[in-house]
């Protein structure tokens, strides 16, 4: 374990080949779920990805084994005060090296450095570990700020300011 560890390093997307490899993580984030994310306008979020998830209004992270993505967070604009997190993923051989605790930091980092007040995402029931994993940042939950067919879905909130 120690030994991956020491290969792992993360940065936010910059470049054309950055945001080509969010854009792969974000489809096998996709991939992974029991939900159609054609309701939140996937297709145009990945054809947009380097403007949704870019300077001065958003960010996407990336965490990498050696030179392979391996993990990413987005953050984008809600509205001028609120920030959403988006496509938080890590592959799962990788998720027992706390790889998504250190891409959350770095994401709340980038909605505080962006001047947000609050950070939101919606989440579904059964993603336990991650949903921990929020809570463990001060998350809460709050009442539905955005649609989702899911009936398993939950809100979330963290004040920044």
């Amino acid at each position: 374990m120690e030994d991956i560890i020491n290969h792992i390093t993360f940065k936010p997307a910059v470049t054309d080949a950055d945001f080509s490899d969010a854009k792969c993580l974000f489809l096998q984030y996709a991939q992974s779920l029991d939900i159609d994310l054609g309701f939140q306008g996937f297709d145009n979020e990945l054809t947009n990805i380097s403007i949704q998830y870019n300077k001065p209004t958003g960010a996407i992270l990336l965490a990498y084994k050696d030179d392979l993505a391996v993990g990413c967070a987005g953050i984008r604009q809600f509205d001028k005060r609120i920030a959403e997190l988006k496509r938080m993923f890590v592959q799962p051989e990788y998720r027992r090296y706390k790889i998504g605790r250190h891409l959350m930091e770095m994401a709340i980092d980038a909605a505080i450095g962006s001047g947000y007040e609050s950070i939101r995402l919606d989440t579904l029931s059964y993603m336990k570990n991650a949903i921990g994993l929020y809570r463990s940042f001060g998350f809460y939950e709050i009442p539905a700020y955005r649609f989702n067919p899911a009936d398993d879905a939950i809100y979330m909130e963290k004040r920044l300011s």
